[in-house]
C-alpha cells in the first residue's frame, strides 16, 4: 500500500472513531434530561388555543405602590387574572397579598428568595416552594398550585421538586419586559401585537405597565379576547 494511501486510511478511521463518539456523547447528554428543549417540554408556555381568552401574568417580587392602582383597574375591566408572588415579598406585604385574593385573583408561587431554580438542588427547589405556598396558604386559606420560575429559569432538580410539591411549572409565551424598557407604549406593543388564543403575558407592577394596562384591556375587549388567570388558560390545554 503506498503511502498516501495509509494516510487516507488512517484519516477516514480517525473520523469515525470521532463521529461514533460525538453519538454516544449525544446520547448521554440526551437521556440525561439536560437539553432545554427537552426540560422546557415539562413546563407549560401557552394555554388554550381553541379559546380566545388570554392571561396577564403579574410577576411581583418587588415594589408595593402600583399593586392597588392595578388591581382597581382589573376591577374596572371585570378581570380576574394571576399574580405569581415571591415568597420574601409576601411576606413583608401580608395585607396586600390577602388584597389580591380577596378581589378574586389567582396567586401563583414565584419562589421565596428569586433564586436560580435551574441551579438548586432538589430539596433546595423544594424549600423554596413549600416555604412560599405556606406563607400564601396562612395568607389566603388556599396553598398554591404553579410555579413561575423566578427569571425562566428551569433545570431538573426543579421538575423533580414541582412534581413532588404538586406544582405545575408555568413560563410565558409573550415578554413585556417591563423591568428593562420603561416605556408604556413599548409595554402596550409587546402585550397586544398579533396577540393569539392562549397567550400567557408576563409584566410587572411598574408605573409604565399601570399606565399601559387599561389600553391592553381594552385593546383585548374589542378584539374578542377575554383575560383569564392561567388555571382557566390553560384549562384542556396539551
Amino acid at each position: 500500500m503506498r503511502i498516501k494511501d495509509k494516510v487516507f486510511e488512517n484519516i477516514v478511521a480517525n473520523l469515525v472513531i470521532v463521529a461514533v463518539i460525538a453519538v454516544l456523547v449525544t446520547g448521554a447528554f440526551l437521556s440525561d434530561g439536560a437539553v432545554p428543549a427537552a426540560v422546557g417540554g415539562k413546563a407549560i408556555y401557552h394555554g388554550n388555543t381553541s379559546e380566545p381568552r388570554v392571561t396577564l401574568m403579574v410577576n411581583v417580587y418587588w415594589g408595593t405602590e402600583y399593586i392597588t392602582p392595578m388591581l382597581d383597574i382589573f376591577d374596572a375591566y371585570g378581570v380576574k387574572t394571576t399574580f405569581f408572588i415571591g415568597g420574601v415579598w409576601a411576606s413583608k406585604n401580608n395585607d396586600l397579598v390577602k388584597e389580591i385574593s380577596a378581589r378574586g385573583h389567582e396567586i401563583g408561587n414565584h419562589g421565596y428568595l428569586h433564586l436560580d431554580h435551574g441551579k438548586l438542588s432538589e430539596s433546595r427547589n423544594i424549600e423554596e416552594i413549600e416555604l412560599t405556598s405556606r406563607l400564601i396558604k396562612e395568607l389566603t386559606g388556599r396553598p398554591t398550585s404553579l410555579f413561575a420560575p423566578p427569571s425562566g429559569a428551569i433545570g431538573s432538580n426543579m421538575f423533580k421538586a414541582c412534581e413532588k410539591t404538586g406544582h405545575t411549572v408555568i413560563m410565558w409565551s409573550r415578554d413585556t419586559i417591563d423591568w428593562r424598557d420603561k416605556d408604556k407604549d413599548l409595554v402596550y406593543k409587546r402585550a397586544t401585537n398579533g396577540i393569539q388564543n392562549g397567550d400567557l403575558v408576563l409584566m410587572h407592577p411598574t408605573a409604565h405597565t399601570l399606565e399601559a394596562l387599561p389600553s391592553i384591556l381594552k385593546y383585548y375587549k374589542q378584539n374578542g379576547f377575554s383575560v383569564t388567570t392561567v388555571s382557566n388558560n390553560i384549562a384542556q390545554s396539551n
